[in-house]
């Protein structure tokens, strides 16, 4: 479990990042936070662009900052969108490869909620690096 300031301060580490995202095309904005085991927060924003395929998520941003940074142990993620949507499927593949269990916090910044969950109940019967070996 992560104490009360630990997730205050990773959801607001997520509200900031929001401020940076590129999205001129569909005015989405989303900002994540993703807290690394070392203690690090590592943040993304989402970019989009043109040739929307090419878009990329604010989750997998900070997921890929995070491991080109060295770091490839997560405790915890936050995102920040308007009505606290989850991750889309995509990511919450990506973050499956390496924090499974992974707690999400999920804020709304315009309505001041905050909601919790875990990857686990995202992305039920997830297929992931232990799979594998049985194709």
């Amino acid at each position: 479990m992560l104490e009360p300031e630990v997730k205050a301060g990773l959801v607001h580490a997520a509200v900031e990042a929001r401020r940076a995202a590129y999205a001129p095309y569909s005015q989405f904005a989303v900002g994540a936070a993703l807290l690394t085991e070392s203690g690090a927060i590592i943040t993304g924003a989402n970019v989009e662009n043109a040739s929307y395929g090419l878009t990329v998520c604010a989750e997998r941003v900070a997921v890929f900052r995070a491991v080109a940074q060295g770091e490839r142990r997560f405790r915890a993620l936050a995102i920040s969108l308007t009505g606290a949507g989850a991750p889309c499927g995509a990511c919450r593949q990506v973050l499956h490869e390496f924090a499974p269990g992974l707690p999400i916090l999920m804020a709304d910044p315009e309505g001041g909620t905050v909601q919790e969950t875990t990857l686990a109940a995202l992305l039920p019967r997830a297929f992931g690096p232990e799979d594998l070996d049985s194709v």
